[in-house]
């Protein structure tokens, strides 16, 4: 009979049984108090934060006049994220692609990341692949020379990446990445920036 217990049984194996009984449902939570996985991502467990340093790469305009173009040498990839069950998950994190010289003057590039992750776990190592949206935000600041507009522009594009991910022990792993983001700047409209990173993350 649902709800009953078994004669003579302590009330930890009940316990027991009914979080067995949780378990079985499929029943996603932030907290599985089964396992002592946590998750900042609604109804995902077996959580985890990250953080990738890479090159980035602009696809944005030198402009003319004979002013230096040269891309900023760092970027950098802070998030965390969650599983719904052994294979797809989701992520939300912040990513910044430094201040590339354009035009007599700087451009810089960031934004707020939400992907949804693909695993694909094959012993030590795990594959996997995102696709989401990037809310991006650009400042230009270019010479009147160079015929490049300046100014701030704003919105939501799409994001797409693959990776591969080498466990150093249960809880954390080493990962290479090359992501793709599309963001919005003055004058020129969407553009894409690409990077290549290698990253350390840590599960919970």
């Amino acid at each position: 009979m649902q709800g009953s217990t078994v004669p003579g049984a302590s009330s930890s194996d009940a316990t027991m049984a009914q979080a067995t009984t949780s378990n079985s449902t499929g029943q996603r939570r932030m907290y599985d108090s089964s396992t002592g996985s946590y998750s900042v991502i609604p109804y995902a467990t077996n959580g985890y934060i990250g953080l990738n340093v890479g090159k980035p790469d602009w696809d944005t305009p030198c402009g003319g006049g004979g002013f230096a173009c040269s891309e900023s040498n760092t970027s950098y990839n802070i998030y965390t994220g969650g599983m719904f069950n052994e294979h797809f998950g989701a992520e939300l994190g912040y990513v910044d692609f430094g201040r590339s010289d354009r035009g007599g003057g700087r451009t810089h590039a960031h934004g707020v990341n939400i992907s949804l992750v693909g695993h694909l776990p094959l012993g030590g190592l795990n594959l996997f692949a995102k696709v989401g949206t990037l809310y991006g935000r650009t400042k230009v600041n270019a010479s009147p020379l160079a015929g490049i507009g300046s100014g701030s522009d704003s919105g939501w594009e799409g994001s797409y990446g693959v990776g591969v991910g080498f466990n150093l022990s249960p809880r954390s792993s080493v990962v290479l990445e090359w992501n793709r983001y599309d963001l919005n700047f003055v004058g020129v409209g969407r553009r894409d920036i690409t990077t290549t990173s290698l990253g350390y993350v840590h599960r919970f």
